[in-house]
């Protein structure tokens, strides 16, 4: 007896350490996350577009934020007069080179445009935050503002995590227009999709609540999906478009995965769109 009660409690002792080694995991795992976890947010270094050439015009030039940090962009004037100017706010990977395919179709529209990169990216100094990247945005909207282009001749373009700031900003204002590229309902969403084993709600920083703010969006709205995206899932732009108010467009491409392919039907869309806000 003696002897299979010594047995019992080395098994008991093992088994104990392993749980003990699991649990110390796994608040490593939260501890290193928490810390961490703007480095899983933001990917400045990251390239997702190859090849490409400018086919546009664009003039470089440095907006200053609030906060005292230069942010470069890239400004294409065709006709202030006569055309909308719409501000391109980028993802949360790659340099403003990533989306020139974008800017040169862009280019071939009845438009001005401005791209802003981030904070932290394409060289800029500063680290990527929530708060920061709103302030970069309106930062980009007073730029635009002091060349004369009012709210009413500007229209918002969110790509992915753009979009976040996009709805943002948009809230209570008079905008031309919003285009959301994929868009997600909150950043604890996608957390929580792509790590269900973590208390995603609990350790999250930078939140992007758009589900909660999109009803504050008053100006017309495009929302594009790619139905096969597997960054944020299709279901997550539904829930978007569904809560976005009148007027509003939803766009769907069938093949299209979370960069999505500027293909005929998808300019066709936006050119459409576009035409609509004049």
């Amino acid at each position: 007896m003696n002897f299979l009660f010594k047995k019992r409690l080395v098994k008991m002792n093992y088994l104990a350490n392993i749980l003990s080694i699991i649990v110390l995991g796994y608040f490593a795992l939260l501890i290193s996350t928490y810390i961490f976890q703007r480095n899983l947010l933001y990917h400045p270094k990251i390239n997702n577009y190859y090849g490409h050439q400018l086919s546009v015009a664009v003039e470089k030039t440095i907006i200053k934020t609030q906060d005292n940090v230069e942010l470069l962009s890239w400004y294409h004037n065709k006709n202030l007069n006569s055309d909308k100017t719409l501000l391109f706010l980028h993802g949360n990977a790659g340099s403003l080179e990533n989306r020139i395919e974008k800017l040169n179709h862009f280019g071939n529209m009845k438009l001005n445009f401005l791209i802003v990169a981030w904070r932290g990216f394409n060289g800029n100094k500063g680290k990527p935050t929530e708060k920061g990247l709103y302030e970069d945005a309106r930062s980009a909207i007073k730029w635009l503002n002091s060349k004369g282009i009012t709210e009413k001749s500007i229209i918002i373009y969110g790509e992915s995590l753009g979009t976040g700031v996009a709805i943002e900003i948009s809230q209570n204002k008079n905008f031309a227009g919003v285009i959301l590229e994929a868009p997600f309902t909150s950043m604890t969403d996608v957390g929580k999709d792509k790590y269900p084993f973590l208390p995603v709600s609990l350790l999250l920083k930078d939140k992007y609540e758009s589900d909660k703010k999109i009803k504050n969006v008053k100006s017309p709205i495009l929302v594009m999906h790619g139905k096969v995206d597997n960054i944020v899932p299709l279901y997550m732009g539904k829930k978007i478009y569904e809560l976005a108010n009148e007027p509003k467009h939803f766009f769907v491409q069938e093949y299209g995965d979370h960069m999505m392919d500027y293909d005929e039907r998808l300019l066709n869309e936006l050119k459409k769109f576009i035409q609509s806000l004049n």
